[in-house]
């Protein structure tokens, strides 16, 4: 699936171009395959001072493997999921977020997705497996809900 074919959603808390509240965060395909994107992690992301929230890196993890998905040609929706923390990840700290899809079935998409520190040394920050139940884009009616409620 190329770029230009892709469907996105503009109000899409992570990658929406139209949430005001929104992260804005651009994923990219990965040239190892799956998806990538960079981030700076923000001061009205911390969970503990100084510290980012682990909600807001899970929600990014979350992200990457459902681009992983979309780059590979299925749109998916998550369907289970294991997550681990290895350090924190500080206000400031570039993150490189990616995605890929280690197995894929006619139903569901089994894919990894991991956040390194975007400094030298890119230590693993956190890290995710997750199954992807496989969904037509078409169910869900974009001009319905513009996320302005």
């Amino acid at each position: 699936m190329s770029e230009a074919s892709v469907k996105t959603f503009p109000y899409c808390y992570v990658c929406g171009t139209e949430n005001r509240s929104g992260l804005h965060v651009t994923f990219r395909p990965d040239p190892a395959g799956g998806s990538r994107a960079d981030y700076l992690a923000r001061p009205e992301h911390v969970g503990w001072p100084g510290i980012i929230h682990g909600g807001l890196l899970f929600t990014l993890m979350d992200e990457a493997v459902a681009w992983a998905c979309t780059y590979a040609g299925q749109y998916c929706v998550t369907a289970k999921v294991e997550a681990r923390f290895r350090t924190s990840a500080r206000v400031g700290m570039p993150l490189v977020i990616t995605g890929r899809v280690t197995f894929a079935s006619q139903r569901a998409i089994r894919a990894h997705a991991e956040i390194r520190d975007g400094r030298d040394g890119g230590d693993v920050i956190a890290e995710m497996d997750a199954m992807m139940a496989i969904t037509n884009p078409e169910r869900f009616d974009t001009e319905q809900d513009d996320g302005s409620q």
